[in-house]
């Protein structure tokens, strides 16, 4: 049996904060929403803003010294100076899989030191889960009542089977490089997923492996990257180094990856 695991007084704050994103953007899912299109040409609708309105606000409550990076106030030309210790938000992860109406979006927020991710939160509204991970305290996923979240399963990622991996992909974005990658491992079976659901799919032994080799940000990654590495996973790049954050210099973009065990 999974053990139970308590969120820190640090973490905690943040998953609160997640729940009422949450509560908002479902309340515009039931509404008949529209889409327009950024100036990178990706969707945005009222509840991305709706939800970064509410993130941004409590988070200047919880930790107002720590900068913030939020998806949508980036694309508007809003990115703060940053120094080793910052915030990066995606207030709606998944926007296609939003619009869609399939339920695998999520809200991220995360804290990033030193270019690590060190804890994040990944709350899927739609699908009443959320997964949580800490440096130095470890990952759990748990489910949604309501403004409460609870029954806390810690996670922990596992040995790669035998008969081969269980690789989770993009539902939205499958290039051929990850068609590519996939004819160089062994794999047992392949599943899609939206949003940063896939790193957690990874962290509870659900997955074994999630390639991705197009154009992420890192407010796209973090925090589920957060929650894989308290669970005992890996981010790498396909040049080998570690996945890490900062990159002014790349415009927050990140170069191609590969989340594992």
């Amino acid at each position: 049996m999974p053990r139970s695991i308590t969120p820190s007084p640090r973490m905690q704050p943040l998953i609160d904060l997640s729940i009422i994103a949450g509560r908002e953007i479902m309340a515009i899912y039931a509404t008949d929403f529209s889409a327009k299109a950024k100036g990178d040409l990706t969707p945005v609708t009222e509840a991305d803003e709706a939800a970064e309105r509410i993130i941004l606000a409590g988070l200047a409550k919880v930790e107002a010294a720590i900068p913030v990076i939020s998806e949508e106030a980036a694309a508007a030309g809003r990115i703060p100076e940053i120094s080793a210790r910052f915030f990066l938000v995606d207030p709606l992860d998944g926007t296609k899989e939003f619009i869609s109406r399939n339920g695998e979006f999520t809200v991220n927020i995360a804290l990033v030191e030193d270019g690590t991710p060190i804890l994040g939160v990944v709350y899927a509204p739609a699908l009443k889960r959320i997964f949580w991970g800490e440096r130095g305290v470890g990952a759990a996923q748990g489910t949604t009542d309501g403004d409460v979240a609870g029954n806390w399963k810690a996670l922990g990622v596992r040995s790669l089977p035998a008969e081969g991996a269980t690789v989770v992909a993009s539902r939205s974005h499958r290039d051929q490089a990850t068609e590519d990658y996939l004819k160089s491992v062994k794999v047992k079976s392949i599943c899609s997923a939206g949003s940063s659901l896939k790193f957690c799919l990874v962290a509870a032994a659900e997955a074994d492996l999630y390639p991705r080799f197009g154009r992420t940000m890192e407010w796209d990654t973090a925090a589920g990257h957060a929650v894989l590495l308290a669970a005992g996973g890996k981010v790498l790049t396909v040049d080998g180094p570690v996945l890490s954050y900062g990159k002014r210099a790349r415009g927050y973009d990140n170069p191609g990856f590969i989340a594992s065990a």
